[in-house]
């Protein structure tokens, strides 16, 4: 035999080499005895699965609290409170949270916001405002968001 050339019809092939071998019917030619390859596959009989409605709950409207610099944020909103620090986000709904507190820094114009979450772990983010009036406008924001939904919340069993 060579390499690249025609072979002669007397020499033996390696075992795995040489011409096809035809498929046998019913294996490998396609679905069906005697189909041949690529032949259509036979459609699958599909019931439709109906799917119930989803109720849609309306969202009630409820007051919202945002405040941010350039690396962290604080949301007070219908949900719960949103904590991001440089990037990590935590997310505390309302039925994981004892209370919330907040106060300005002693020093700077710095709000301070902490979560502590029903299992006793106290969860802190702090805001740098630009100016004392934005500080002062967040503090007289905050309050009054994080006592509508504290207070008005089911009792924790």
């Amino acid at each position: 035999m060579m390499y690249g050339g025609a072979h002669h019809p007397d020499q033996q092939h390696p075992r795995g080499f040489g011409p096809p071998i035809p498929p046998q019917p019913g294996y490998g030619a396609g679905y069906g005895p005697g189909a041949p390859y690529g032949a259509p596959h036979p459609p699958v009989p599909q019931a439709p699965v109906p799917h119930p409605p989803v109720p849609q709950a309306p969202v009630p409207d409820g007051p919202e609290f945002i405040a941010h610099d350039r690396q962290n944020s604080v949301i007070v909103d219908i949900n719960g409170v949103a904590l991001e620090i440089q990037g990590q986000t935590m997310e505390f709904p309302w039925s994981a949270i004892a209370t919330v507190h907040f106060a300005p820094a002693p020093f700077g114009t710095v709000l301070m916001v902490a979560v502590s979450h029903a299992s006793g772990l106290l969860y802190e983010c702090r805001i740098t405002a630009r100016r004392q009036p934005q500080l002062q406008q967040w503090l007289a924001g905050i309050g009054p968001v994080l006592h509508y939904y504290l207070a008005n919340r089911p009792p924790a069993y």
